[in-house]
């Protein structure tokens, strides 16, 4: 995919972020409500025979709250757009498909983290024969775990476009994880919602 960044200094990224997200299909409204109601989700469901609650009688790690928004959030938008969003099925999708058009097809991190979010170490490695592209929409969302607060919620939600080139991997020969520049947080990605 080619780059909406391509020559361009960071001093333009921002005024391009704000134009890739007034053309995408899905609104910022309802990209935030389909986070907001999947939160919800996780915490009104109830689990077992004797129902219990997550945030009230479990408290999962920030993985496991990850895992569930991460299938939950394209659950929300193919529900209410059954012919345009579907969630993935093969290797080679985005977590959230846009059937029209692949191009607008979204990848989904979440991070307990206040304000970042990560990748795993292929992010910056490119992508694999067969594997989905790392460039792309991205939606980005950063939720409070259960140690932080009893009353867990949605920190920040941002909405943009990243490239693969944008992920730095960690130095060390063993380190798993990836991260974004503060310039590419800032200025690729635009806040839709905050906690207040």
């Amino acid at each position: 995919m080619n780059s909406p960044y391509s020559g361009l200094s960071v001093s333009e990224w921002l005024r391009v972020t704000q134009e890739i997200v007034e053309r995408h299909p899905l609104s910022a409204e309802e990209i935030v409500d389909a986070v907001l109601a999947s939160w919800e989700s996780i915490l009104d469901s109830r689990l077992g025979t004797k129902g219990f609650r997550i945030g009230k009688d479990i408290f999962p790690k920030p993985q496991i709250m990850g895992f569930l928004l991460h299938e939950l959030i394209p659950l929300e938008l193919a529900a209410k757009h059954p012919n345009n969003w579907r969630g993935d099925t093969s290797s080679s999708d985005k977590d959230l498909v846009y059937i029209p058009d692949d191009s607008f097809s979204i990848e989904v991190k979440t991070s307990s983290d206040p304000k970042h979010i990560y990748g795993n170490r292929s992010y910056a490695q490119g992508a694999s024969k067969g594997k989905k592209g790392k460039s792309g929409y991205y939606l980005a969302v950063n939720f409070e775990k259960f140690s932080d607060t009893r009353n867990s919620s949605i920190r920040l939600i941002r909405f943009g476009w990243i490239d693969s080139n944008d992920w730095i991997g960690q130095k060390a020969a063993t380190g798993q994880q990836s991260r974004l520049s503060s310039d590419v947080e800032n200025y690729k990605l635009l806040q839709l919602y905050r906690k207040i």
